[in-house]
């Protein structure tokens, strides 16, 4: 069935924007770029459903420039008569279901004869193989006679339209024009740029939005994925780029310093190829010897892996070779802080990888990467292969012994609470009490009474077992490779190539980014509210907070409308639902503390950072955060401390279920997600699902088991849990049966399940918001060239966030190891749920993207 709004009169599938300036004008004519006596005339034909399908009606709107600039600043470069191009050519095919015909029409470069059978567009004309500069020279020596063009067909049409009653008949009834201010033109063009609207929006939605992105988008040899959040997180680095590319001033603030410091010593690449591999050998050294390299020398009797760990600690290495060790807020009591003792991290993406054995590809590609780096520090090649595929059997016992994500997303399961003395007595080939308290050291001292919360008790049992067997070369191999893998990205080109062959095989990147983006990501995540604090000063447009201060609002109330008439929730879980969402706190752009210089002061108080070692650096970063995590074992937890909320110049958006708190940083607020001079329907289509989104996580398969405090607390009735996870199962299943055919892969529906449960309540919130703005505020005008009403651009521009293109390598290991659904199903799952999308695009019953049966958490 068709998606065109039903009316009297379609949509207009033609508008000309047509400049009237003066015959000495002599520039090309661009929006919000001329003089205030410059006209702007909007001319709009519109074909019938009436008796005569070939009859039309013509509107102009005659725009006073002054008007257009006032709405806008700065240039839109928008290339009008392309526009249009694309725009008939998207359309050609239901406009030759609706009487065809041959139409002459007048753009601001020639009259075009345009047969609506023919695919117009498919080969460029004459001015169409022109330069860019040859066509604004014609078009500023040709604009009069192109406006008397179309004011003559302008005219026929007209008098066409009498001829046929259409005007008499129609007059009051003709649709309002479309929006043309800067934003809603440039909104429009990046649209039709994304779409394929050859593609039936009933039966693949994401084709439908996002079809031309991935026919035009390449992705470059230095990244895996091209998306809308890419886009973004690359101008934000581009404007971050001028910030610390500036001389340090001596009057700056000394985070501001430290900042462009540690960009510098990323930078130097000099120096980082002069000192080559000795600082990581050196570390090596002090490790006690990494035994591949040291071959016959080196003596085991000198070596506990527990004292390795220590010296770890001390160098600025993980302490989570072995096990992860952390102090962590108590999600049973959060507002205290208790040791956590887990599975460890692994050195490939996750055990799925190592568990499909020793032959596997991948598993080979880690292996390699492994012998090359030994091999490049000076090790004989055939110890390097002997010894370290020893050494991989035991990691790969370890990720065998750790619990398959499918497993950990029950937080009640996870949370196994005992003292250290009974940790000792269930796990007695570990020296407990002593490994802690070192590790602690200088900040605490703890007993045998001294309370830890266990995650996966099985694994440390078979962990103590594996380390009692295993003997220690290997495990010294282990550890000390961990170690230099966690260095090389700090070091010369050499060792960095052998990283960069593995990256190859895993996610399909043949080449580094340039160096300024790799150290930009590096200080990026290393100071994220030294970075943040300068991009915020900077750069946010206070308005972008303001606009989703309200959003919040509108979707939060949406979600308690939900909350409110579901059937399947018994009252009194309904009430304590209500109070969580009543509850949950919003952190938006970021914390006004982070403008405040003392305070950044406080935060980076005692830690070092130069222009010098890069290596250096990255292990004072590493000491110092972990010392701040350590010595803050005694202290309450404050979920509104502004340090956990300061990272602003970042492209993505939380929710903590231990704070009941969603979090928009500054980095988000911008291009795709948020622009003021659009229509509000793209605004809440594209942030605001972002922020219902967030907003469901707190009642998704794992969110829910905490309450509006944060705690750890079982709050639903029995009857009521046993529906929800009725419904989980519908989405489980329903995800679980989507297929990649690029890498013949389905996808895991119990992995994803958090994030597609929160990305169909995000959906629906965000469209019952908009619906709710409209009631008070006023239906919005559409944008211009896009014959859709604003609810289906709503449903188009909340599609456009997700438009994202994977190499095959990347989609991979996206779906063996991701909480989220690839992009494609994260929109025609969530919008093939909800009833509301079908009845605006008038999706006939059993479409793919109207099914009989659909899934339904909130």
């Amino acid at each position: 069935m068709s998606h065109v709004p039903r009316s009297k009169f379609s949509s207009p599938f033609v508008e000309l924007m047509l400049l009237s300036t003066s015959p000495c004008a002599g520039a090309a004519p661009r929006i919000g770029a001329a003089s205030v006596t410059d006209k702007l005339l909007l001319v709009t034909i519109y074909r019938t459903r009436t008796v005569d399908p070939t009859a039309i009606i013509v509107k102009i709107n005659d725009i006073n420039r002054q008007e257009v600039a006032q709405e806008s600043s700065g240039t839109a470069d928008v290339d009008l008569p392309l526009l249009i191009c694309i725009k008939m050519k998207a359309m050609r095919s239901r406009l030759n279901g609706a009487g065809g015909g041959l139409w002459k029409y007048g753009t601001m470069q020639e009259s075009v004869d345009i047969d609506l059978d023919e695919d117009f567009c498919r080969q460029p004309g004459w001015l169409g193989r022109r330069t860019r500069l040859e066509r604004y020279l014609i078009l500023a020596a040709t604009t009069v006679m192109f406006i008397v063009v179309a004011l003559a067909i302008s005219l026929a049409a007209v008098i066409y339209g009498y001829q046929s009653g259409i005007f008499k008949q129609n007059a009051l009834t003709q649709p309002d024009g479309p929006c043309v201010s800067k934003g809603c033109v440039t909104a429009a063009a990046s649209l039709i740029k994304s779409m394929d609207e050859s593609v039936d929006p009933c039966e693949d939605f994401f084709e439908f939005a996002c079809g031309g992105f991935l026919n035009s988008t390449i992705i470059p040899d230095d990244k895996t994925t091209i998306s809308r959040f890419s886009e973004i997180s690359d101008e934000l680095q581009q404007k971050l780029r001028s910030l610390v590319e500036a001389e340090v001033d001596p009057n700056e603030p000394g985070f501001s310093q430290m900042v462009k410091n540690l960009y510098k010593s990323c930078m130097n690449t000099t120096k980082i190829k002069e000192q080559g591999l000795e600082p990581l050998k050196n570390i090596l050294r002090q490790m006690g010897g990494w035994p591949v390299l040291e071959g016959n020398a080196w003596d085991p009797s000198g070596f506990e892996w527990t004292h390795n760990v220590y010296i770890n600690r001390q160098l600025g290495y993980s302490l989570d070779y072995i096990f992860d060790f952390s102090v962590t807020s108590n999600i049973k009591n959060s507002t205290s802080r208790i040791i956590d003792i887990d599975q460890p991290p692994l050195g490939m993406p996750s055990r799925k990888y190592m568990l499909k054995g020793f032959n596997n590809s991948d598993v080979q590609a880690y292996y390699n990467y492994q012998i090359s780096m030994a091999v490049l520090l000076g090790a004989d090649r055939a110890r390097a292969e002997r010894e370290l595929k020893e050494s991989l059997e035991f990691e790969i016992q370890i990720a065998n012994y750790s619990l398959p994500k499918e497993e950990r997303r029950n937080a009640s399961k996870l949370y196994n609470k005992m003292t250290i003395g009974e940790l000792q007595a269930k796990v007695p080939e570990i020296p407990w009490l002593e490994y802690i308290n070192n590790v602690l050291t200088p900040f605490h001292r703890v007993t045998t009474e001294e309370p830890v919360v266990v995650n996966v008790p099985d694994y440390v049992k078979n962990l103590g077992q594996l380390l009692n067997r295993t003997p220690k070369r290997v495990i010294a191999n282990y550890m000390l490779w961990r170690a230099a893998a966690a260095s090389v990205a700090y070091l010369s080109e050499d060792a960095r190539n052998i990283q960069l062959e593995y990256s190859k095989k895993l996610v399909g990147k043949e080449t580094r980014e340039p160096r300024w983006k790799e150290c930009m990501g590096t200080i990026s995540r290393s100071l994220s509210h030294g970075v943040g604090s300068m991009y915020a000063r900077k750069f946010f447009k206070k308005d972008a907070k303001l606009a989703a201060d309200s959003m919040v609002t509108f979707i939060r109330n949406e979600f308690e409308k939900i909350l409110k008439t579901l059937d399947w929730m018994d009252p009194l879980t309904r009430k304590r639902a209500l109070a969580k969402a009543k509850a949950i706190t919003p952190h938006i752009a970021y914390p006004p503390e982070l403008l405040m210089n003392n305070k950044l002061a406080e935060l980076y108080d005692g830690l070092v950072i130069t222009d010098g070692e890069l290596l250096e650096n990255m292990r004072n970063l590493t000491i110092f955060g972990t010392d701040y995590s350590f010595k803050r074992l005694r202290e309450k937890v404050d979920k509104k401390d502004w340090r956990n909320h300061g990272a602003a110049a970042v492209v993505n958006a939380f929710y903590s279920p231990l704070e009941n708190s969603i979090q928009f940083p500054a980095g988000i607020l911008q291009g795709t997600f948020f622009e003021a001079d659009r229509p509000k329907y793209m605004n809440f289509a594209a942030i605001g699902y972002v922020i219902g989104h967030e907003i469901t996580h707190g009642f998704d398969d794992t969110g829910r088991q905490f309450d509006a405090n944060g705690d750890l607390r079982d709050w639903w009735e029995k009857e009521t849990q046993d529906r929800f996870l009725k419904k989980a199962e519908c989405i489980i299943y329903q995800y679980g049966n989507y297929s990649a055919p690029e890498v013949n892969l389905n996808l895991n529906g119990i992995n994803t399940q958090g994030e597609n449960i929160a990305d169909n309540g995000g959906i629906k919130e965000a469209y019952f918001a908009y619906e709710e703005w409209t009631r008070l505020y006023g239906e919005e005008k559409r944008l211009p060239s896009l014959p859709y009403s604003p609810k289906q651009l709503f449903w188009i521009s909340a599609a456009n966030v997700w438009c994202s293109k994977y190499r095959p390598e990347t989609l991979k290991l996206r779906i063996l190891t991701g909480a989220h659904s690839p992009a494609r199903f994260r929109v025609n799952g969530p919008f093939s749920n909800v009833k509301e999308f079908a009845k605006d695009w008038r999706c006939p019953a059993k479409s793919a993207m109207n099914p009989s049966k659909r899934c339904s958490v909130w």
